[in-house]
């Protein structure tokens, strides 16, 4: 007699395995401990086998026997279910390791040893985030571009042009490393090339103009805020480096006798090095009392980190600047990049170079540390000098002319 439901769910268990035949081959085991697992025995190839179709109640008795209907058409066609069942298994693994997100995880393992960290965060948490969701477990060989597109078009929904462009720039990163390993033919990203709004330019947040930039510094001067922040603060438009550089700071990096500090850009990734002026370096000696002992210059609340990625724009804000169209902690750079030229008329090359851009020169040659040193290092002198001038509020005459 075939199986009804109630006899399936007020089977119970005794003190021996016992089987509950529904006809076909199909049946329920029920264990000693009261388990109840469908199993279907069939012959193939002249051999006794069986399959298990899974659990009750997960698997009802309805889902049982089309399960055991399907065995049959198998069996019909020449095939063992049971192959059939490892094989689909196996393919549903190796899709599961050659998913989007699988492989992408894998390029980020690889892509992002000489990243900085922030920048690494970011683009973790914008391919969860808004790429993820929507095509994570899909085959990265099946990717197409209106799947991508369709993944672009959400992110642009937000208004957050940019970060679409981003996340295709992601995407197409994630699919390159994908054909380089052998998991994926071609990128469609290219093929999306117009299909979103180009992005409007919007530079950072900066004070350009020389009395705006004595009331900052007089600011500045001002802060209420932890002796650490007011120390970062201050510094920040004498060294004029990327904010992530500022905060990561490091004793180790710091020759204050020689009035240096040498590091590694987090954007270029080669040695830059910063001369001090005098003032500077006065900023530093007075913090290191406070800080000396700690790994970094600027120490975070938390042991063993330094300040935190918002900290400077956060006290611009508490000192009643917006950071969205006044000045940012980044802003620093375009201040002495404009005022150098235009006010102290410093050659451009001069300046790029201690920006740590990338210039190259008549011999191909990018960046090097130690070029135009001498000039750079009277010239970071004369801008702290400068400064000091903006701030106390004088009428600022320039003291050089172009060299």
């Amino acid at each position: 007699m075939a199986l009804s439901d109630t006899a399936v769910r007020t089977a119970k268990a005794t003190d021996k395995p016992i089987k509950l035949a529904d006809g076909g081959g199909l049946y329920l085991y029920v264990t000693m401990t009261g388990g109840k697992l469908w199993r279907l025995d069939y012959r193939f190839g002249g051999k006794r086998k069986t399959l298990s179709f899974g659990a009750y109640p997960a698997v009802s008795l309805k889902d049982a026997r089309e399960r055991r209907e399907q065995a049959r058409k198998l069996l019909a066609n020449g095939q063992d279910p049971g192959e059939v069942k490892k094989a689909t298994k196996a393919a549903t693994v190796a899709a599961s390791a050659n998913s989007f997100e699988a492989v992408a995880r894998e390029w980020i393992s690889r892509w992002k040893t000489d990243k900085a960290e922030s920048h690494t965060s970011k683009v973790i948490a914008r391919l969860e985030n808004d790429v993820f969701p929507w095509i994570g477990t899909v085959p990265v060989s099946d990717i197409t571009a209106p799947m991508v597109l369709d993944v672009l078009r959400r992110i642009e929904a937000r208004g957050v042009v940019e970060t679409a462009h981003r996340a295709k720039e992601n995407v197409s990163m994630v699919m390159r490393y994908a054909i380089a390993t052998g998991r994926a033919d071609r990128d469609p990203c290219p093929d999306l090339r117009g299909a979103l709004p180009p992005v409007r330019k919007k530079h950072m947040a900066a004070i350009t103009d020389p009395v705006k930039a004595g009331e900052l510094l007089r600011a500045i001067d001002q802060y209420a805020g932890s002796h650490v922040v007011r120390a970062a603060l201050a510094l920040a438009p004498l060294v004029f480096v990327r904010p992530g550089e500022l905060r990561g700071a490091k004793w180790a990096e710091i020759d204050l006798d020689k009035a240096e500090w040498r590091y590694t850009t987090s954007k270029t990734k080669t040695e830059h090095l910063v001369p001090l002026a005098h003032q500077a370096v006065a900023i530093l000696r007075d913090i290191e009392p406070i800080s000396g002992r700690d790994v970094f210059v600027f120490p975070g609340v938390r042991s063993g980190r330094s300040i935190s990625d918002g900290t400077i724009n956060r006290a611009l804000q508490g000192m009643g600047y917006d950071t969205q169209t006044e000045v940012t902690g980044h802003g620093f750079r375009a201040m002495a990049r404009t005022l150098l030229a235009e006010e102290l008329h410093f050659r451009p090359e001069v300046i790029e170079h201690q920006l740590a851009h990338k210039v190259p020169d008549a011999l191909g040659t990018a960046y090097n540390r130690t070029k135009y040193l001498k000039e750079r290092r009277e010239m970071m002198q004369v801008w702290a000098d400068y400064l000091d001038r903006l701030k106390r509020g004088a009428d600022v005459i320039p003291l050089r002319t172009a060299g």
